[in-house]
């Protein structure tokens, strides 16, 4: 270590630390849920489950990577590193990935659960998990968060279309058993209605579209923005739709939420591929 008389003269701001790439979890399907019409939950698990690390976070997500530009369109044989899949492929070949919330992970069985919002044929990823049998490999990075309900605020507020409902549901068990506040859920109708466990001072409240397609109405924002609120400043998670949370964001700015008591992003946006919006994050559009 040099004193402060040897230290060298600064040439200018001193480099990042490089990201440190998350591991890739090659995981196993063990089993699936078929939770209302339209969701669906894969559980896995198998020697991969040793690479996941929790972080405290009940947002906890992974990016799940699917082979489509992969020589083949299907995994090689044996373990699989995406980073060094990566470095050796040309970019076009990368996997596609997609990311999803780990609705809940058990350690002393080794498996954990992802929940698949299904519409048919569309997309990747739900018709993915609509077709998952035992034994399917599934490989994603992770985990990643960024929310844990603040063990200090007077009550909660919760909402978000399915996209949120395993984040949500996870933050619900979490929270202590004398938690107050309201969880406002967005689904397609009373078909898509789940159990979740909740401590009997939260206000589960279910809102249904009446069949429109997510993203294209506002009974979110609209149920937050005429609720009566209890008093003292809520710790909110709210995430879902990007046009639906843009909506969320001026009922909390009107409500006087300040910024270190909000969690508020969009999980996805209407007309959307996850490629696109998630290069669109960083431009105004994609800003929340």
């Amino acid at each position: 270590m040099t004193s402060p008389a040897e230290s060298p003269v600064p040439q200018g701001p001193a480099a990042a630390p490089a990201k440190r790439a998350r591991p890739t979890l090659d995981l196993v399907v063990a089993r699936t849920e078929q939770l209302t019409s339209h969701m669906v939950r894969v559980v896995v698990g198998g020697p991969g489950f040793d690479a996941f690390v929790d972080n405290g976070f009940t947002d906890r997500y992974v990016k799940i990577a699917f082979p489509t530009e992969l020589p083949g369109g299907r995994w090689p044989d044996g373990p699989v590193d995406l980073q060094a899949l990566k470095e050796s492929l040309p970019r076009a070949q990368w996997p596609v990935s997609r990311t999803y919330t780990v609705r809940w992970f058990d350690p002393a069985a080794r498996e954990l659960a992802i929940d698949f919002v299904v519409h048919g044929d569309e997309g990747l990823a739900g018709p993915w998990a609509a077709k998952a049998q035992p034994g399917d490999r599934l490989v994603c990075t992770g985990p990643g968060g960024a929310y844990s309900p603040a063990p200090d605020a007077p009550w909660y507020l919760f909402a978000g279309d399915e996209s949120a409902l395993p984040a949500i549901g996870a933050a619900l068990e979490a929270l202590p058993a004398d938690a107050t506040g309201i969880a406002f859920l967005e689904v397609g109708s009373g078909d898509d209605v789940i159990e979740l466990r909740a401590p009997s001072g939260i206000d589960v409240r279910w809102l249904s579209r009446e069949g429109f397609p997510a993203g294209e109405t506002l009974v979110l924002a609209e149920a937050v923005a005429e609720s009566t609120w209890p008093e003292g400043i809520p710790h909110v998670f709210a995430h879902g739709e990007r046009g639906a949370m843009k909506e969320l964001r001026a009922v909390f700015k009107q409500r006087e939420v300040p910024r270190e008591r909000l969690s508020l992003s969009g999980y996805w946006a209407l007309g959307r591929a996850e490629d696109q919006f998630q290069a669109e994050k960083k431009l105004p559009i994609g800003q929340i």
